[in-house]
């Protein structure tokens, strides 16, 4: 009998076998389904993408009027604008899609660091480095004195606040270790420079669990649930996944969001993995799967991300993706996904390179990372920029620091915001929903933005870094003064606070 040992846990292969046997639940599955069918249907998605020609100028123009007003657009508007190949029209496109980003998250850019504490996994999907089948992959999971040291870097050193942290499916990274060290990332406080530095918020990507399991993760604090579908399209989806695994359930992935929902977890995040197939097709998806969530449970995803299959160790199939999305038609599949969700949070990682992060992060994006090192355990032994690609799920294409990409965002204009106030005010789920289509979340996010930066900076930027971020907060502290005259001496006395030292102030 093989024994697989990971930091003294021992998983015998017949325990995780019978993991594997129970870890899906037809009955959660069943109860989302109208009459029998789930809500990507892919014939008809197909058949709206050969149908639709060239669009009249004038229908584009209108649909992106709905967009700035804040409206989720059906499919037949999404396809419209994702056939549009005119290049004025397309300027337009990308005008309307950063006025709507403007409109609901103002010139904020939030940051946040990939964190994976495991690589051990069951599945053995034909793209990604993790798959069972990839003896050459270094195997390990991290125990909880070591997810200590990940923080204490993390939140000490280079000053993150907002993690998404990272799970392969396998019964030692099973819910009960997730909500562990959930816990434990909570406790970590760090020294810094003028103050302490903590995680504030934990998203968490993860397997799809079942609706108990979800409970359990949702009392222990989780921020934003992620389950990418990888492909939404059925035939490619099946292919890449071998049956009998549990990835290998279309379904069960599918109604993931479902389930978290109903477990009481409100703000979700959802994707495609760009190269399985056709782009086109998987945004005509995304918006389905948005709607259905709307219709369902009253509100959208709370985050949108879109990454592209990038190059994996002993992974030929990432090293050459059979539907590869150049530049230009990322730049366009982000435009029309921020106008066809104009709510959504829209994630840019960094596994693209730095110039094209700069190129797309204006058409509509509110999130990236940085200073990311997606390594198991490598923020403790690796210093930024270091790869190493047995240990990690794929290649990165931007590994510049914090302080570095801090400055060139407000080198242009914008405010890097490590706010999470609003999750622990309860500005979440439906809640949040409403204020982002209104607008009205921006006044809060300006103010918890400029604080937290000035917090930021005093703790751990560089004086390169604060010299461009003050002033940019200058900026800031002017509009609020001229928009928010109410509270605008509240805000101050929180701002002469933060620069005293006190921490983790909020509206």
């Amino acid at each position: 009998m093989t024994t697989v040992v990971c930091n003294h846990c021992e998983h015998t292969t017949a325990r995780v076998a019978d993991w594997v046997k129970n870890r899906i639940k037809p009955e959660q599955i069943e109860k989302y389904l109208d009459h029998g069918r789930c809500f990507i249907d892919t014939a008809a998605i197909e058949q709206a993408l050969k149908a639709n020609g060239k669009p009249d100028p004038r229908r584009v123009r209108d649909i992106l009027q709905k967009s700035l007003a804040i409206e989720t657009l059906t499919p037949e508007e999404t396809v419209c604008l994702i056939h549009v190949e005119d290049p004025e029209l397309l300027a337009e496109m990308r005008q309307a899609a950063q006025a709507v980003k403007v409109r609901v998250y103002d010139n904020r850019i939030v940051t946040f660091a990939p964190l994976y504490l495991g690589n051990l996994c069951v599945n053995n999907c034909a793209y990604c480095g993790f798959r069972s089948s990839n003896h050459s992959e270094q195997r390990r999971v991290l125990s909880l004195d070591e997810v200590r040291r990940e923080i204490e870097v993390l939140a000490g050193q280079i000053g993150h606040k907002r993690l998404i942290v990272v799970y392969g499916e396998h019964p030692a990274t099973d819910v009960h270790y997730i909500a562990s060290t959930l816990r434990t990332i909570a406790d970590v406080k760090v020294k810094t420079r003028c103050g302490w530095g903590q995680i504030r918020r934990c998203n968490v990507n993860a397997a799809p669990m079942s609706v108990e399991e979800l409970a359990v993760l949702n009392e222990a604090g989780i921020g934003t649930f992620q389950v990418f579908q990888e492909t939404y399209h059925r035939p490619t989806y099946e292919r890449l996944h071998p049956a009998g695994t549990i990835k290998g359930n279309y379904l069960w992935r599918l109604y993931a969001m479902h389930r978290a929902m109903e477990a009481g977890i409100d703000d979700v995040g959802i994707g495609p993995l760009l190269g399985l197939y056709d782009w086109r097709f998987e945004v005509m998806a995304l918006v389905y799967h948005a709607i259905e969530l709307e219709k369902k449970f009253g509100i959208g995803p709370h985050t949108i991300s879109f990454p592209r299959i990038e190059p994996a160790h002993n992974t030929p199939l990432a090293q050459h993706p059979e539907y590869a999305v150049d530049d230009d038609e990322f730049k366009k599949l982000v435009t029309v996904i921020r106008l066809a969700v104009p709510y959504t949070g829209m994630i840019l990682t960094a596994r693209e390179n730095a110039r094209l992060r700069r190129e797309v992060l204006p058409l509509g994006c509110t999130q990236t990372d940085a200073s990311s090192r997606i390594g198991i355990g490598a923020y403790a032994d690796l210093a930024d920029g270091d790869q190493q690609g047995d240990r990690q799920q794929f290649l990165l294409g931007d590994t510049r620091s914090l302080d570095t990409v801090v400055r060139e965002l407000a080198e242009a204009g914008c405010i890097t915001s490590f706010c999470t106030a609003g999750y622990r005010c309860g500005r979440t789920g439906q809640k949040i929903m409403g204020l982002l289509r209104s607008g009205k979340e921006g006044r809060f996010c300006k103010l918890n933005a400029v604080i937290t930066f000035r917090e930021w900076l005093d703790d751990f930027g560089s004086p390169e870094t604060i010299a461009a971020g003050e002033k940019v907060i200058a900026e800031e502290i002017r509009q609020v003064r001229e928009k928010m005259p109410e509270i605008f001496d509240q805000f101050m006395r929180y701002y002469d606070k933060t620069q005293a030292g006190d921490r983790d102030l909020y509206f």
